[in-house]
């Protein structure tokens, strides 16, 4: 009779999370470019605000606060997951929570804002509610995979942190191109 092997347990709900260990490069790169990139918007808002008109700063301030609100998301998780010892459980809550507060605050921006946000054309549709809404819910899908098949659950996290980087650059370089197009004010000397 021969001795029975143990069947090799795939990691519990409480265990450390070993598949963490290979995204940390990844994590680590995108918390530094959301940090960096939320440094150059204070940049442009510095320029915005010596060169604006009144009707420009309206606009500016409209489009700005999702923008960091992207970057800080990303810097956050990124952030969150690079703990150490996280479990399956953590991890999955870390995710799905960063992936819930973003589309709360879509929803809350979008449809009960105090400034009610005028985007009357597609275009206007597809950066600034579209695609952070697939994004945030991709980090909730990403979250819900990952109790289940942690690989495709991370990657799908990638995936919606990429976005609301990609969606961050783009949205902070249209407003530079606004902030420096725009003529300055007229010198009252």
């Amino acid at each position: 009779m021969g001795v029975r092997r143990a069947k090799p347990r795939r990691g519990g709900l409480n265990e450390p999370m070993n598949e963490l260990d290979r995204w940390a490069n990844f994590y680590l790169l995108t918390s530094a470019a959301a940090a960096t990139l939320i440094g150059l918007l204070f940049v442009i808002i510095t320029l915005g605000a010596e060169r604006s008109v009144e009707d420009a700063t309206a606009k500016i301030r409209m489009y700005l606060t999702p923008t960091v609100v992207y970057f800080a998301s990303v810097l956050l998780l990124a952030a969150l997951l690079t703990f150490p010892n996280h479990t399956r459980l953590t991890a999955t809550l870390c995710i799905c929570l960063a992936g819930v507060v973003g589309l709360a605050y879509l929803g809350t921006s979008l449809i009960g804002g105090g400034d009610k946000k005028s985007f009357g054309e597609l275009h206007d549709w597809i950066p600034y509610a579209m695609v952070p809404f697939v994004a945030y819910g991709l980090l909730v899908l990403g979250g819900v995979l990952l109790f289940h098949h942690p690989q495709p659950g991370l990657t799908l996290a990638a995936v919606g942190m990429l976005s609301l980087l990609t969606l961050g650059i783009r949205n902070s370089w249209a407003i530079a191109i606004d902030v420096s197009t725009r003529p300055g004010r007229l010198n009252s000397k």
